[in-house]
């Protein structure tokens, strides 16, 4: 499988500290997880319809926390975003649990998709529907991952529900991993 990114796609090492990370999941575990999915997940600023595969103006939950307010103001002062993000879904995944093929919704977020991995290792997979192209890459533990233009847009991205991952021809068992993924919600105008 080719290492080599997609068009648009960058990974960043170390974009936080541990100190940091712990300090996130500290308060991601302080709040209820919601588990009526196949993974636990957290909504902030808005709520994901996944079933009508939306975001409307009633799924407003509020301003993000102020401990994901900071972390999405550091992304727009970095240039990850024009304007910090207001959205922000934390997924949560265990040992052999992952997210099918998927592009972001096009009509309910904005041009940058950033995601921060959180705890664990693991591999994500990224196709190309048109041509057929696969591509692969390991998401470490604090690494930030920004989609833009073709990686937004032309390609999906999916994380195989495995419970160890080959890196560089070593089995890496995975374990707890969670993803901070921040946008920003389209707004139509009536």
């Amino acid at each position: 499988m080719d290492r080599a990114l997609p068009d648009g796609l960058t990974c960043q090492a170390a974009f936080l500290s541990e100190q940091m990370e712990h300090a996130l999941v500290a308060a991601l575990d302080a709040l209820p997880w919601d588990a009526t999915l196949k993974r636990r997940v957290q909504h902030f600023g808005y709520r994901y319809d996944y079933r009508a595969r939306a975001v409307t103006e009633d799924a407003y939950l509020g301003v993000l926390p102020e401990w994901l307010a900071a972390v999405a103001e550091r992304l727009a002062s970095l240039g990850h975003f024009l304007q910090p993000p207001d959205q922000v879904i934390a997924n949560e995944y265990e040992p052999g649990q992952g997210i099918s093929a998927h592009v972001d919704c096009v009509p309910c977020f904005g041009d940058r998709i950033v995601s921060l991995s959180l705890l664990s290792s693991c591999e994500m997979i990224f196709r190309h529907p048109a041509t057929g192209e696969m591509r692969a890459l390991t998401l470490q533990p604090r690494s930030l991952l920004t989609m833009d233009g073709p990686a937004r847009y032309q390609w999906t991205h999916e994380i195989p529900a495995r419970l160890f991952d080959m890196v560089d021809g070593e089995k890496r068992l995975r374990g707890r991993r969670i993803s901070l993924t921040f946008r920003n919600v389209m707004r139509t105008t009536s």
